[in-house]
Parts: structure tokens; C-alpha cells; sequence
């Protein structure tokens, strides 16, 4: 299993293996050429209300990993589809904000480390 979590405006590497943006908002500046993603899996990020009212606060991390954890599990058909990858390749999950420690993508692969350790693919 290999998930890596990468800054969408960090240079490409080869490693990364396929790349996911899971931003619900296209990363500023960025061009989408640039970006070499093989998905943009705006169904992957956070609600609407629930990314205005975390605002990458840190103050607001672990009550943001929970409520979007919660968000996640009615929404299984979405991300199922990178653990099936990430069995056989390595998955990186690309984010635009500045924050590289309290964003989505960190989240969502806690959750998804989560779920395959409880599903003992991990």
C-alpha cells in the first residue's frame, strides 16, 4: 500500500505515481497543463460548508478530521477506487493550500491509512 500526500505546485516526479488533486477549488496560478494530473477528484474534498468553516485553522484540525472522516464514510463508491489503485501503485494526493501539515489531503490519507489497517490491508 503506498499513499503519499504532495503539494500540487511541488515539480512532478516520476514517483509519484498517479496523481489526485483532491482540492473542491482549482489551486490558484496554477495551469492545468502544469498540473500532470491523471484525476481531479473534486468529489474527494471536503463539503463546501464544512472547507469554509475549517478555513485551515489548526486550531480546528482534529474536529475538521472528524466531520470530514464522517463526510467520507457516506461516500465510500469515491474513494474506494484509490485504495484498489494504491494496492498495486503508489498513490500521491495532491492539495493546493499552503498548510502542508492541516489540509484534506493529510485527512485523507489518515482515513484512508485508517481504513486499510482496519480492513488489514495496511
Amino acid at each position: 500500500m503506498s499513499i503519499a500526500v504532495k503539494r500540487v505546485y511541488e515539480p512532478v516526479a516520476k514517483s509519484d505515481g498517479y496523481r489526485v488533486l483532491v482540492d473542491r477549488i482549482w489551486p490558484r496560478g496554477l495551469k492545468k497543463e502544469d498540473a500532470a494530473l491523471d484525476i481531479w477528484a473534486k468529489e474527494l474534498a471536503p463539503s463546501t460548508a464544512l472547507r469554509k468553516w475549517f478555513g485551515h485553522d489548526p486550531a480546528c484540525w482534529e474536529a475538521f478530521r472528524h466531520r470530514y472522516a464522517s463526510e467520507l464514510d457516506k461516500h465510500k463508491s469515491f474513494w474506494q477506487p484509490l485504495i484498489t489503485r494504491a494496492e498495486r501503485h503508489r498513490v500521491t494526493l495532491l492539495f493546493g493550500a499552503k498548510d502542508e501539515e492541516h489540509n484534506q489531503a493529510v485527512a485523507l490519507k489518515m482515513y484512508l491509512d485508517n481504513w486499510m489497517k482496519a480492513n488489514g490491508l495496511g
